[in-house]
């Protein structure tokens, strides 16, 4: 099973009580917990800073799962919801993938913080969710919310701890259930759709 993880810094791993980019150790990252957890193979494709692209970047060709998260740079730079929600769509409507090979994850929203000075950034990041959801469902891809995780946020309201990266790749790994982490099948469903399973 081959995973690429293609987000923003909370993807890339970013240490915010460092001052020049640095990272936490890979026991402290979300994307190699998930490595050392499942046996995967596990490209971390985060960069810091990084908004919403206009095209889609050139993936591996024999990934098996994309797991996607993005939009908070975006927010962050003043795009509404609705503007960050449409670029997402057109960036996922480029994918050329099985629509059951992308899973979409809600950023966790924004607390307060050094970034995060007042209430309408949290308020913008818990609406882009729920546009996510319905961006997942409208085009048949996996999704999961991680403001479900309680994934908890340093200082400037908007990177994740230690704790939070553990807290979030034990999330993940909830919802790549029930068809099993190691597995080379792990899924995630709409909660919505679990019924249906």
């Amino acid at each position: 099973m081959k995973a690429v993880c293609f987000g923003d810094s909370n993807t890339f791993g970013y240490d915010p009580r460092s001052w020049l980019g640095g990272r936490y150790e890979a026991d402290s990252r979300w994307v190699d917990i998930l490595a050392g957890e499942t046996g995967w193979t596990v490209c971390n494709m985060g960069e810091n800073g990084r908004e919403i692209p206009e095209t889609a970047p050139a993936f591996p060709a024999d990934m098996d799962l994309l797991i996607l998260m993005l939009g908070t740079n975006d927010l962050l730079q003043g795009r509404s919801p609705e503007t960050a929600a449409e670029k997402l769509e057109r960036l996922l409507s480029q994918m050329p993938l099985d629509r059951r090979q992308i899973l979409l994850l809600a950023p966790p929203p924004m607390a307060p913080g050094e970034w995060v000075p007042d209430r309408n950034l949290i308020d913008s990041s818990k609406i882009f969710a729920g546009y996510c959801r319905t961006l997942a469902r409208r085009l048949g891809i996996l999704f999961a919310d991680a403001g479900e995780w309680g994934v908890s946020l340093a200082y400037d309201g908007v990177h994740f701890t230690r704790q939070g990266h553990r807290a979030f790749a034990a999330g993940l790994l909830a919802a790549l259930e029930p068809e099993g982490r190691g597995h080379g099948g792990g899924r995630t469903l709409h909660k919505e759709d679990q019924h249906d399973s």
